[in-house]
């Protein structure tokens, strides 16, 4: 029967059988010490019978390995315990030797990102590198239990559309048996239209962006975390975003402390209730502070971006605030003007450590309204496939509501500390990049 390196502690003085890969092999005063690798983490192997040590003879890293060993209790070792008497049996052999060195920290250095994306195959198997994915895995559980624990229902909409309906960054098109397709840039309508089903609906998915940046925070392909509420006002949704965020980093930090220390992550300063400062105040406060005017743009430049998270992190002790009152000429035709001032938005985007990360608003929900802005602000065909039916949607009854759009690669950096978000992604795609 197989046991775990991370399950040895529980084994001393017992003789196991781990099977695993050669993540490192080192000779120290006559002895042959390996690390093997495997889902649970490393297991030392001391290997003093030089039978055994000749088996390894010629092998390179990545060799699949079976070990059978005694358990022994070692403080200095990974674990507490190491294996001694070991017998090996080389179960897959590799004897080309690898592009990188994986037992070793992988330089994220901006020159050397290339090089870590073209091998990231192999690179991946580093333990660091692991670890990165390993918490973006328990990230989005987080995400999803608080979904549900909200009465969420998890819904799946399509990525090949007729027709791109919301505008803005540009669209990969596509031959679809002949006739033009696009990528989904976002699951907006058909989230919203789900709303008139389940009332509360999320999706966790792939999108796509055929955006010309070559950034550090843009990526052509990400995973979105798209949540969408009805019988709610941009209060509620605040709300929901703030206990979200909470709970993920209290989350990932209780069963992941270790990992994430090791990564040299802090867990973030996230009040209960996240600040809300209005992008006029935002403005203001940032040209008095720099000497460079920004007031009446009609966006957060980046530098205002960290800035202000610099400034809530010192001032309101949080590292996340809002952004709040929006002007109406950054309004998509499905946004909701603010009732009381109709030259704002009713959107909000939360801001994390420097970064936007989610942008969330509420939805005009009156059928005729609706129509209008659609014709108005987007020059749009009702009959158009790719608006039609979330017309049919509003025209059969929607109550208010609101929804948001978080980005999981710029979460996943900005909880770890990474500087682009392509390192939060396994295989990131952008203008330069379609392999590995």
């Amino acid at each position: 029967m197989r046991t775990l390196s991370s399950d040895l502690p529980d084994h001393i003085g017992k003789t196991v059988h781990i099977q695993g890969w050669l993540h490192k092999k080192r000779l120290l005063g006559g002895l042959t010490f390996i690390n093997v690798r495997d889902r649970g983490g490393l297991v030392q192997v001391v290997i003093d019978n030089k039978a055994e040590v000749e088996k390894l003879r010629g092998l390179q890293i990545g060799t699949v390995l079976a070990v059978d060993g005694k358990v022994t209790e070692e403080p200095r070792a990974l674990g507490g315990a190491e294996l001694h008497d070991a017998k090996l049996t080389v179960l897959v052999s590799v004897e080309a030797e690898p592009p990188i060195e994986i037992d070793k920290p992988l330089s994220h250095k901006p020159d050397n990102l290339d090089t870590l994306f073209e091998y990231r195959p192999i690179g991946l198997r580093n333990l660091q590198e692991a670890t990165v994915f390993k918490v973006q895995s328990a990230i989005t559980q987080a995400l999803r239990d608080y979904f549900y624990q909200q009465d969420f229902t998890e819904i799946r909409t399509p990525k090949l559309l007729a027709a791109a309906t919301e505008g803005g960054a540009e669209v990969f098109k596509l031959d679809y048996f002949g006739r033009e397709a696009t990528l989904a840039q976002s699951p907006q309508f058909y989230k919203q239209i789900m709303v008139g089903v389940f009332e509360r609906v999320f999706e966790i998915a792939p999108v796509y962006r055929a955006e010309p940046s070559a950034t550090t925070r843009h990526m052509t392909e990400y995973i979105s975390v798209d949540g969408e509420m009805g019988f709610i006002n941009i209060e509620d949704l605040k709300q929901f975003l703030g206990g979200q965020m909470n709970y993920v980093s209290d989350h990932i930090w209780k069963e992941h402390g270790d990992e994430l220390k090791r990564l040299n992550a802090t867990k973030p300063k996230l009040p209960k209730e996240i600040p809300s400062i209005s992008m006029a105040e935002i403005h203001a406060k940032y040209s008095k502070a720099n000497g460079q005017n920004t007031v009446g743009e009609k966006d957060l430049r980046p530098d205002e971006e960290r800035w202000i998270c610099e400034y809530a992190k010192k001032n309101l002790d949080s590292e996340a605030v809002f952004v709040t009152d929006w002007p109406v000429s950054e309004m998509k035709f499905y946004h909701k003007a603010q009732a009381d001032n109709p030259k704002l938005v009713d959107r909000v985007d939360l801001l994390f450590r420097g970064v936007e990360i989610v942008t969330g608003s509420m939805r005009e929900n009156d059928y005729a309204v609706v129509l209008k802005q659609l014709k108005e602000m987007a020059g749009g065909d009702p009959e158009d496939p790719g608006f039609k039916p979330l017309l049919q949607a509003m025209q059969a009854g929607m109550p208010v509501h609101g929804g948001f759009g978080m980005g999981l690669e710029r979460l996943t950096q900005k909880f770890l500390g990474l500087n682009n978000v392509k390192e939060a992604s396994l295989f990131p795609r952008d203008i330069n990049r379609l392999a590995p």
